[in-house]
């Protein structure tokens, strides 16, 4: 039975030139000499790099309200296309490029610009918003691949090198712009909202200038290799301050090769909730990550960690914080054990752990109303969402017109419709067909509150 949603109310959130004469000649340096003092390690990373560089073009579809004119004849509402711009770097000598998730965010069309110039339309291949990466291919052949490093051991104060264009065609040249620092700091955890959605841990900071449409360009070491993906500023003013970050190299590989085989990221889970408070949002040699709750039947639960243990490292990472746990998490793979030291009464104690996938991947759903992605609440996703109620039917994919409509969010959880519990997601439609056309009651949990919202069904 399909039906159609009717809006009632909605919840709310420079070279010389010339030849010189031969007695000229003996007094100026030869081409190669001029060459070999100006060549630094600096010249010689960006010469390795930089024709790897693209600019990344995107347009984006913005609903704008009518204007007077247009409302007095009953418009409401248009469109209009919103230009956007990024940078990013080829890993594979088919087009295959990393950058970042925020650039391409919500883009209707995407094309790359080669550094002689030359444009393609580009598809998006597969996008991670929790790690701000993406990566995206153009129908190209034999380009140059940028040459990709470690970022595990960086030392603080080498050079770092950002490469990217910050002004794409404004500037009239399509070759990328450099800005030269040093590595100022790494392992950095950013609490503060940048210039994408993602989550900013464990990330490389530097003082080489990264302003807006550097994001997704590759930040490279004196060797010429490139050790991360620029990603965000922190400015008062919009602007570059000396501090850039930029997600390292090693979790961006990572990321890559998952979105390039599944077209998603398998999101590494043990199933423990780490305890937030002050001493395990600050570090200490001592602090460790309180374990606040295991979830029942997880991997971490078989291998013995209980509520109130503290983990104090995950394979050669010392955690001394919350923060350490969530970018130890992001390093993980889906199907490795992970060696964990765990302290308990005061004695550490050797562990491993299996790494899964999050228990939303293998949970049953269901869509309806043709837009809405139900997933059934289990005791597994229950305890990694520190959802309260017992049961229900957890929001998994929703469309933007169920948003603006319904005002239901990813991550929601559906537990009555009018009087009728829902006990899981294909209850739901169960519901709702038996309810038939007419007004709905629908009330959910969010951030552990009731919320309801209506509309109608035609």
């Amino acid at each position: 039975m399909r039906f159609g949603i009717a809006l009632l109310s909605a919840a709310t959130i420079v070279a010389c030139e010339g030849t010189p004469s031969a007695s000229s000649a003996q007094t100026l340096p030869s081409s190669e000499a001029i060459s070999a003092s100006r060549r630094t390690a600096i010249t010689d990373a960006v010469a390795r790099v930089a024709p790897s560089v693209v600019t990344v073009q995107t347009e984006v579809i913005e609903r704008v309200a009518a204007d007077v004119f247009e409302q007095f004849f009953g418009g409401r509402s248009g469109q209009r296309a919103a230009a956007g711009l990024g940078s990013g770097f080829i890993i594979r000598s088919d087009g295959t490029i990393v950058t970042n998730a925020h650039v391409i965010s919500g883009a209707s069309k995407i094309s790359v610009a080669l550094r002689d110039g030359t444009t393609y339309p580009a598809k998006l291949l597969g996008s991670d918003e929790a790690n701000d990466l993406a990566v995206i291919k153009i129908d190209a052949k034999n380009l140059p691949v940028a040459p990709l490093g470690s970022s595990s051991k960086l030392i603080v104060g080498e050079w770092a090198i950002a490469i990217g264009n910050p002004y794409g065609f404004l500037l009239a040249n399509s070759e990328p712009s450099v800005t030269a620092g040093v590595v100022s700091g790494t392992g950095r955890n950013l609490a503060t909202e940048s210039e994408g959605a993602g989550v900013y841990v464990d990330m490389i900071q530097t003082d080489a200038s990264i302003n807006p449409g550097n994001s997704g360009g590759p930040l490279v070491n004196a060797a010429g290799e490139v050790i991360g993906v620029n990603s965000s500023i922190f400015s008062p003013s919009g602007g570059s301050i000396g501090l850039g970050f930029a997600i390292p190299i090693n979790r961006a590989k990572r990321v890559a090769d998952d979105l390039l085989a599944h077209g998603v990221v398998r999101r590494p889970w043990i199933g423990i909730q780490p305890q937030l408070t002050a001493r395990n949002t600050s570090s200490g040699p001592s602090a460790g990550v309180t374990v606040a709750s295991v979830v029942p039947g997880s991997p971490a639960a078989r291998a013995g960690i209980r509520a109130g243990d503290v983990l104090v490292r995950s394979r050669e990472r010392v955690l001394h914080n919350a923060y350490d746990w969530f970018a130890e998490l992001l390093e993980l793979r889906v199907g490795e054990r992970v060696n964990l030291t765990v302290r308990r009464n005061g004695h550490d104690m050797p562990m491993q752990v299996s790494v899964e996938d999050l228990p939303d991947v293998n949970a049953p759903r269901v869509t309806v109303l043709s837009e809405l992605e139900l997933l059934s609440v289990t005791p597994a996703i229950r305890g990694e969402r520190q959802i309260r109620s017992t049961q229900g039917a957890l929001v998994g994919k929703v469309t933007d017109r169920i948003r603006t409509q319904i005002g239901l969010e990813p991550g929601d959880v559906i537990v009555q419709i009018n009087r009728t519990p829902v006990t899981d997601a294909p209850s739901v439609e169960r519901i709702l067909n038996a309810y038939g056309r007419g007004i709905i009651r629908l009330y959910f949990e969010r951030g552990g509150q009731i919320y309801s919202t209506e509309f109608g069904l035609q």
